[in-house]
């Protein structure tokens, strides 16, 4: 039997996340990608709370007239400003079963350039 394509991406995500956990030291970096939008945030996995998030639905990210991929960057960019700020500069990459290509790259190179380290 055939999975559909969220079916694949959901055991994929599942076996990530058996490896990947996000402490308060060195939190987990979740990735969500809708077909318009592309959402992060930091995750502490002990105490189930997010420490940061960013979104392309942010007022100077919605505003910029930009591709999805070039979005995608500037929201890297913002999640790794607010986690410096934080105090956070170490984290676990979180793909959440999408392929690590386009939009899920390019918000990882940009959460790198921002400082992010992972």
């Amino acid at each position: 039997m055939a999975l559909t394509k969220s079916e694949r991406r959901q055991r994929i995500r599942y076996r990530i996340r058996k490896t990947v956990s996000g402490t308060a030291s060195v939190p987990r970096l979740s990735v969500f990608r809708s077909n318009k939008e592309i959402y992060a945030q930091l995750i502490d996995d002990v105490s189930g709370t997010t420490l940061v998030a960013a979104s392309s639905r942010e007022k100077d990210i919605a505003a910029a007239t930009a591709t999805k991929i070039e979005k995608a960057a500037m929201v890297g960019k913002a999640l790794a400003a607010k986690a410096l700020e934080k105090g956070v500069e170490v984290c676990a990459f979180d793909r959440a079963g999408y392929l690590y290509h386009g939009r899920v790259k390019s918000l990882a190179e940009g959460a790198r350039e921002g400082g992010l380290k992972f």
